[in-house]
């Protein structure tokens, strides 16, 4: 049995669509990210950069002791090789695989998370940062755009967990006001992505629990969310 430490955004999507496209058998386990409940001792001994999502995996290959892993990424990589699928075993179609993971980690989440905080979330607004982080989430869709129309299919050729990492990001595109229009590939891509029953399964994963609209947020959301996220609270 998977723990899979969770909360609703385009990151804890990433890994319960995967469980599900796996079917592996999972547990939930709901961090109120929106309640500080990322700080807690028992979270951060298994995700020490206090974020979402994290796994704790009961059953690891050749039956060692539990295995916790944090970072979407690293998460995502372990469980293709647990369930031997969507990371191939030939060495060029791995790292084709791996470096639009790695792409996606370093920079489409990152860009388009920052871009969603200034448009949606920041009580001031900034326009040099809406413009410039604006800008960058429109030239990675052109990069993923590129990729998808040499390919016609998926990122890396046959679908795989750069495409599951991807998704979560572009699903946010309108809250964001992007449309895919100018991106005739991404847009197939997303489409098809979409339709998958594993995929809308792990989006279904604590529908319940999902946050508050940016103009719902209370002031202990806001501080849990954002300035709450530097640094792990004092503890005495």
């Amino acid at each position: 049995m998977i723990d899979l430490h969770y909360w609703p955004t385009p990151n804890g999507w990433k890994i319960s669509i995967m469980l599900e496209e796996c079917g592996l058998p999972y547990r939930l386990v709901p961090v109120d990210i929106t309640r500080s409940a990322q700080f807690e001792p028992a979270f951060l001994e298994i995700s020490p950069n206090n974020r979402i999502p994290a796994i704790v995996d009961h059953g690891p290959p050749g039956g060692a002791e539990p295995v916790s892993i944090f970072e979407s990424g690293a998460i995502l990589q372990y469980l293709a090789e647990k369930c031997g699928r969507f990371l191939p075993a030939q060495v060029a179609d791995r790292y084709q695989v791996l470096q639009w993971l790695y792409w996606q980690v370093g920079g489409l989440g990152p860009m388009a998370g920052q871009n969603g905080h200034f448009l949606l979330y920041a009580q001031e607004r900034i326009p040099y940062a809406i413009d410039r982080y604006g800008a960058e989430v429109r030239r990675l869709y052109a990069v993923m755009d590129g990729q998808l129309q040499r390919t016609g299919r998926y990122l890396a050729g046959d679908y795989s967990i750069a495409d599951m990492a991807a998704f979560p990001w572009v699903m946010t595109h309108k809250a964001q006001q992007l449309t895919l229009d100018a991106w005739p590939g991404l847009k197939r891509w997303f489409a098809e992505v979409r339709e998958r029953p594993q995929v809308q399964a792990g989006l279904a994963v604590g529908k319940s629990l999902r946050k508050p609209a940016a103009a719902a947020m209370d002031d202990e959301t806001r501080r849990s969310l954002f300035a709450g996220t530097q640094a792990a609270p004092v503890r005495e």
